[in-house]
């Protein structure tokens, strides 16, 4: 592939074929810019033959021509990157071994750390492109006084991604656009109706890109001979039954035990060393404090002691009251308001800043409960 001419008014976008990168694209090409447009291929499987199947994913070939057909409609050049090598040692594998240590591991955040706005920003980069766009709905500001770059929320509560996003660094910020950030979901789609591009009608994917379907069916086939079956005990430490493999339990799951009991039960802890899967009622889910590892901070600058924050536990849950305790070697405990249900190590947690909720602080993976 040939490099594009670069220039200090080139920005490269990520395009994924969905609504949302396509947008962006087309504002980026709104505001006069040299747009350049370009498709990550992250994992190869056969081509979907059903067409509400075929989402905007990394793993579908139709995704690269989605991409393709929006960028012919904006009039700029569209290319593919082949990094499956690279996706596969920094995503895929850790996530199979997160799994095979009992934890439920979250790869966007270290995908795009590492790939989107790490490996890929460097290459567009070498091209001359001076910044790299997505379509994530989050925002980049720069701090008037210390002149830092922030990573915000987006405008759109419903849709915000900077929880994905909170372990991108200061040089990573300068150089990055999110131009749907701004926007409401709504907003995008009618921008995208507008302007006639392919994908305005296209749905949205809301599973793991590189898993089609059912993780444990890609488990099985990427490490089968190592998940191991094991017994699964109550708090009592009385043997309740058997599993397959800790690796197909997460933390609060409750369908799928294979037991009886007069009330529900809830998988609360998953034993790596003992291939066990302990199991409990809704009270042992509920945890105050749970200790967190590999802690980034967007600003560069350490913690001076505890400090009040608004963390999230999972992507889907609302920003809970609590207070960030740091630690030796990048670890730090998180001290919650009010209790938190099914906390599941390999998790991400972010903070906020607890006095304005929009900026994202930083955040880590959850280690344990404690």
């Amino acid at each position: 592939m040939s490099a594009p001419v670069g220039s200090a008014e080139t920005v490269a976008v990520a395009m994924s074929g969905g609504v949302d990168s396509s947008v962006a694209a087309a504002l980026l090409v709104r505001e006069g810019l040299r747009v350049v447009g370009v498709t990550l291929r992250m994992w190869s499987s056969p081509r979907r033959t059903d067409p509400e199947q075929q989402l905007d994913s990394c793993r579908s070939s139709a995704a690269a021509d989605d991409a393709r057909a929006v960028a012919d409609r904006l009039g700029i050049p569209h290319h593919v990157l082949d990094c499956e090598a690279e996706f596969d040692r920094t995503v895929i594998q850790p996530f199979v071994e997160s799994y095979l240590r009992g934890e439920t591991p979250n790869p966007c955040p270290i995908c795009n750390a590492r790939l989107k706005f790490g490996s890929l920003r460097l290459r567009v980069q070498e091209w001359g492109a001076c910044r790299l766009a997505t379509g994530h709905y989050a925002r980049v500001a720069q701090d008037p006084i210390t002149g830092r770059y922030q990573l915000r929320r987006g405008v759109d509560p419903r849709k915000d991604q900077s929880y994905f996003l909170y372990r991108l660094t200061q040089e990573q910020l300068a150089a990055t656009r999110f131009p749907v950030g701004d926007l409401n979901k709504s907003e995008t789609r009618r921008l995208a109706q507008e302007l006639g591009l392919p994908v305005a009608e296209k749905r949205e994917s809301q599973e793991i890109c590189f898993v089609p379907g059912d993780y444990r069916a890609f488990l099985r086939g990427r490490a089968g001979g190592a998940i191991r079956p094991g017994v699964i005990r109550d708090t009592s430490g009385a043997v309740r039954g058997e599993h397959p493999g800790i690796a197909y339990f997460t933390i609060g799951q409750r369908h799928g035990l294979g037991i009886g009991n007069p009330s529900p039960l809830y998988v609360i802890a998953l034993d790596a060393a003992r291939d066990e899967v302990v199991v409990g009622e809704d009270r042992d889910l509920w945890v105050r404090e749970v200790e967190v590892d590999r802690l980034h901070l967007i600003s560069g600058e350490p913690f001076r002691g505890r400090r009040p924050v608004l963390a999230k536990l999972r992507y889907a849950q609302p920003a809970a009251p609590a207070t960030i305790h740091p630690m030796p070697e990048g670890r730090a405990r998180l001290s919650f308001d009010e209790p938190q249900r099914a906390v599941a190590p390999g998790q991400a947690a972010v903070c906020y800043d607890a006095s304005d909720p929009d900026l994202v602080l930083g955040g880590g993976t959850i280690r344990r409960r404690l």
